[in-house]
């Protein structure tokens, strides 16, 4: 890296240090390139680390704590009723966040990046001009926007006096539980945060304009999910817009536009997870060949790489599926091509998770998908009803759901709903990645008893052997 008065040359700037952002740092810098990576915040890890996944799913742990211990009473285990310390439980999340960003802290220095707090804005296609930090101004031969993105704001409520509108991030504060709270939006934040919110005592609407929860997912996936949701929350509206938020004194009343009408309901508070938008606010891409979308994202092609020859995009601010996974690799990509290598974006399975109870995750082609695209397939469900595993942790409601080619057996998408997705996807990602056919599955040894032998119990129902036999 190259210092002069107040400035700094280097092969390469990263804008953001979020996972697509820190991945591209990393593997720039271990293939030889002199990098900095820049973010307004003091420690990287992006509003992932910060305010998105890691404090939810820290969250969702200690409310699945709260889930297994009343379970246990059946199993002849009880425990008093817990006492909930909303401060104690703010306090863990900081110490796990600082934590980790900390440890990226340190991993900057490992692979020697330049670490810079501040806010950056393109001058021209080769320079941008910092705010905020140490230094007026960097100079690069390559960059990469990894700036993620940000809720929208709900029509109207911009000249709210009270705190009574709430989004993903200022839900995770956990500052205090309401009484009553409507959640607008059934994807996996509305799902998440409502699940945490429930389980802490809160009465909870949610309102989700798709005709089903998780509109992506399959929806006989996501049945078991939503009849146990549907015990849990006082009301789920499907197939409804809310159209107005109005703040009175004791609340916020909410318009529902229903198949049946409008209705009107007053809650304490309400809690926005429905569409995000690109940050690329103040970043001066018009200073740039940059080219957006007609919704704001930065249009990149198969290598990250914009319209600007030499700048590169990853994660959320391109529009593609806004999942750390993906940025991680779309930063990765960027990062190697940037340094002479080839590679491309090209990825047949991009697992998803919700960390519901149960979690629901899915890959590849759902049967949704497959449906619009004409696409043949053959389908196989392994009920967990016939789940040892599943009869000994209680969770017999869930299922495993595995899409075949029907020409050579290829696997090529896979749904579950039940206890430990998050780890059950893993297989399922690679078997479509390497091209496993359901054969290849099914005679794979699966340690017994456990929930990864519903996958293997999903395949070998393509086969003349399945190990039931269902209606």
């Amino acid at each position: 890296m190259v210092m002069g008065d107040m400035e700094m040359t280097v092969d390469l700037v990263v804008i953001g240090s979020g996972p697509g952002g820190y991945a591209a740092a990393f593997r720039a810098a271990d293939l030889g390139l002199d990098v900095a990576m820049i973010d307004p915040r003091p420690l990287p890890g992006g509003a992932c680390l910060h305010e998105g996944c890691i404090p939810s799913k820290l969250y969702l742990y200690l409310t699945e704590i709260l889930g297994e211990s009343k379970k246990a009473s059946v199993m002849g285990l009880h425990f008093g009723e817990p006492e909930i310390d909303l401060s104690a439980m703010r306090a863990w999340q900081s110490t796990v966040v600082d934590g980790l960003a900390k440890g990226l802290v340190n991993l900057c220095e490992r692979h020697g990046v330049e670490l810079v707090a501040g806010m950056a804005h393109f001058e021209d296609s080769r320079t941008v001009r910092l705010e905020g930090a140490s230094l007026s101004r960097m100079r690069f031969k390559n960059a990469v926007i990894a700036t993620g993105s940000s809720q929208v704001l709900f029509p109207g409520t911009e000249s709210f006096t009270k705190k009574r509108i709430l989004y993903c991030s200022e839900a995770l504060e956990l500052s205090a539980i309401p009484e009553k709270m409507l959640i607008i939006g059934g994807g996996y934040e509305g799902l998440e945060l409502a699940t945490i919110y429930a389980a802490l005592g809160c009465r909870i609407t949610l309102a989700e304009m798709g005709v089903q929860l998780l509109p992506d997912a399959d929806e006989d996936v996501v049945e078991p999910l939503s009849r146990r949701l549907s015990e849990s929350f006082e009301k789920i509206y499907t197939a409804t817009r809310i159209t107005c938020l109005e703040e009175v004194e004791e609340g916020v009343v909410a318009t529902f536009e229903t198949t049946h009408g409008e209705e009107k309901h007053r809650f304490d508070k309400v809690l926005i997870a429905t569409r995000r938008e690109p940050v690329t606010a103040g970043l001066g891409l018009e200073n740039t060949s940059v080219e957006l979308d007609a919704r704001g994202f930065i249009i990149v092609d198969e290598q990250q790489r914009s319209a600007e020859k030499n700048i590169f995009a990853v994660g959320d601010v391109t529009g593609r599926m806004m999942l750390a996974a993906n940025a991680t690799y779309q930063g990765r990509v960027a990062a190697e091509v940037i340094a002479g290598q080839p590679a491309a974006y090209d990825l047949r399975a991009i697992p998803t998770v919700v960390y519901t109870s149960p979690q629901i995750g899915w890959c590849g082609l759902t049967e949704r998908q497959a449906r619009l695209e004409n696409t043949p397939v053959n389908i196989e469900i392994f009920p967990w009803k016939y789940s040892g595993r599943a009869h000994i942790t209680a969770v017999t409601d869930g299922l495993t759901k595995v899409l075949a080619d029907p020409g050579n057996g290829r696997i090529l998408g896979v749904g579950i709903c039940g206890a430990d997705v998050e780890s059950l996807i893993a297989e399922a990602v690679l078997a479509i990645e390497m091209g496993a056919t359901v054969e290849d599955l099914a005679l794979s040894l699966h340690p017994h008893p456990t929930f990864s032998e519903t996958l293997c119990g999903a395949a070998a129902m393509f086969l003349n052997n399945p190990l039931i036999k269902t209606p």
